[in-house]
């Protein structure tokens, strides 16, 4: 099976690649992740995410789209909604062009962290799949996440301190 893993971050995906590979699924990753904020960042996960696919040798399509303007129009009514955009938005384009280039199935190393919504995730993953053709392969990869963060380190990667909206960065950074 040929799964479109879209890829949020480098240190995100390497527990998802290597359980994927290890049953035998031939993974692509995608990247597209308009919600990274500020430009400086977006930058340091593109690149960390070169890196590491040179190292694991893996095929990845880069949508380098600094949508700033497009993400704060949809999430700046009301940010304390904003993660069902992002994941929304995000994953659509990955089952978008997932069913564009013919392949099967797709899913999403969101499905990695344990600060993300996985309920939302998967039934974002679900619908977007019914409406462009293609499977969402669901996998609850949290179980890697100690793992995960090992290697990252090991390969050294950078390692971000924040999902990657400016929210999020404020939430992280600002004292209460």
């Amino acid at each position: 099976m040929k799964v479109l893993l879209h890829i949020c971050c480098a240190p995100c995906a390497i527990y998802p690649v290597k359980e994927l590979r290890s049953g035998g699924v031939e993974v692509t990753g995608f990247f597209y992740n308009h919600n990274i904020h500020p430009y400086t960042e977006y930058k340091l996960r593109l690149e960390a995410l070169r890196q590491y696919a040179k190292l694991v040798d893996l095929e990845v399509i880069y949508r380098e789209e600094y949508l700033l303007e497009e993400f704060l129009t949809n999430v700046a009514a009301e940010p304390q909604q904003r993660c069902g955009y992002c994941y929304r938005s995000r994953m659509e384009e990955a089952a978008k062009a997932a069913a564009e280039l013919g392949f099967k199935a797709f899913s999403s190393t969101l499905l990695y962290s344990r600060y993300q919504n996985q309920e939302l995730i998967r039934e974002y993953g679900q619908s977007l799949g019914e409406r462009y053709g293609v499977k969402f392969h669901y996998d609850d990869f949290r179980r890697g996440w100690q793992e995960g963060i090992n290697l990252s380190k090991e390969m050294g990667l950078y390692r971000q301190k924040y999902c990657g909206c400016i929210y999020s960065e404020k939430d992280r950074y600002v004292k209460k």
